[in-house]
């Protein structure tokens, strides 16, 4: 099988091949990453050159136009790489019967609900960078057309090998390898004794490496071989929910008690409205969102309660995750 990465630069792109490396899957399957040095994703031609040449069976679009305030200046750069190259990825996937992981925000909400988004809610993005994403959204939708409309709770699905299949994973406030707000917060504290974060919008903190393991357990089965799934969108966030300001002193108290020498304590932290931090870009004030779909489809994939043991990961709270991340990286003299 070849199984084709986009984004080999970002946090999730490196989180895939920390997953995939780790479960010796380039033993059992050709993988190529890709990056802006091997495919430009604003080149709609360069990635129908791509997908013709190495003709995947599973595509993972982990790469993304993420500079959400810029976006409202770059709007054209914006819509080629977030609403026009995963179309391209779509048509491919479509015509030659591969699988196709593209990966989503909570951007596509305008944050005014004060409940969980589910994935059949109405998508209004307030920003630029949110329309583009949602664009990418419904350009998939309308490329897989109406033999699949969408998450059913069925687990009739036709084999992958038969007809393309497609996932849109949307999550929330990933960090990982890379530059994030965890890692920014750390920063900060090692140069500052006081700070101030807003706490009045709400989300979930989502690890990259648990983020790549759910589109895996989705796509792949125990033997890391395609598996059939109902196409369409799924929320995949860890359990819990936080806001910005909780998140870093969370990370903080993390920092500390892992040994990390820092200027700045949890409750030097001072929380303020978002209106007090106004940005080029308006961002979701409720990024919350429920995983009715997603919950629905491992554990059908897996044969139901029976064995439920291998749900394990939808079982795991941002809370632990975010202390082994900062511990991590402590560990590694990285804060």
């Amino acid at each position: 099988m070849n199984i084709l990465v986009f984004g080999k630069d970002g946090q999730l792109g490196k989180a895939f091949k920390a997953v995939f490396d780790a479960n010796k899957l380039d033993k059992l399957h050709r993988i190529i990453y890709v990056g802006r040095a091997e495919c430009d994703l604003s080149n709609a031609a360069s990635i129908t050159t791509l997908l013709d040449e190495l003709k995947p069976n599973l595509i993972i679009n982990a790469a993304a136009y993420t500079a959400v305030d810029k976006a409202e200046t770059e709007v054209d750069l914006a819509y080629a790489i977030n609403a026009k190259a995963p179309e391209v990825m779509a048509m491919y996937a479509k015509n030659h019967g591969a699988t196709f992981l593209h990966f989503s925000t909570d951007y596509v909400f305008d944050g005014s609900r004060t409940v969980p988004y589910v994935e059949s809610d109405i998508r209004n993005p307030l920003s630029m960078y949110g329309k583009s994403k949602a664009a990418g959204e419904e350009a998939i939708e309308k490329v897989f057309g109406s033999d699949q409309e969408g998450f059913s709770e069925s687990n009739e699905t036709n084999s992958p090998s038969l007809k393309g299949q497609f996932a849109i994973l949307r999550t929330s406030w990933v960090y990982g390898e890379g530059g994030n707000f965890i890692r920014t917060i750390l920063r900060l504290a090692k140069e500052r004794e006081t700070l101030r974060v807003i706490a009045d919008q709400y989300g979930v903190p989502t690890s990259a490496n648990w983020l790549a393991e759910v589109g895996l357990a989705l796509a792949l089965n125990e033997l890391h071989q395609l598996k059939p799934f109902p196409s369409g969108i799924y929320h995949a966030v860890p359990l819990g929910e936080t806001t910005w300001h909780a998140l870093a002193c969370n990370a903080i108290q993390a920092a500390i008690d892992a040994g990390a020498l820092l200027k700045l304590r949890p409750e030097a932290i001072e929380s303020i409205p978002a209106t007090e931090y106004p940005l080029p870009a308006p961002r979701p004030m409720n990024s919350r969102m429920a995983r009715g779909n997603l919950e629905v489809a491992l554990t059908d994939s897996l044969g139901g309660s029976s064995d439920m043991t291998k749900l394990q990961i939808l079982e795991e709270s941002w809370v632990p995750q975010v202390a082994a991340y900062v511990q991590d990286l402590a560990l590694r003299k990285l804060i």
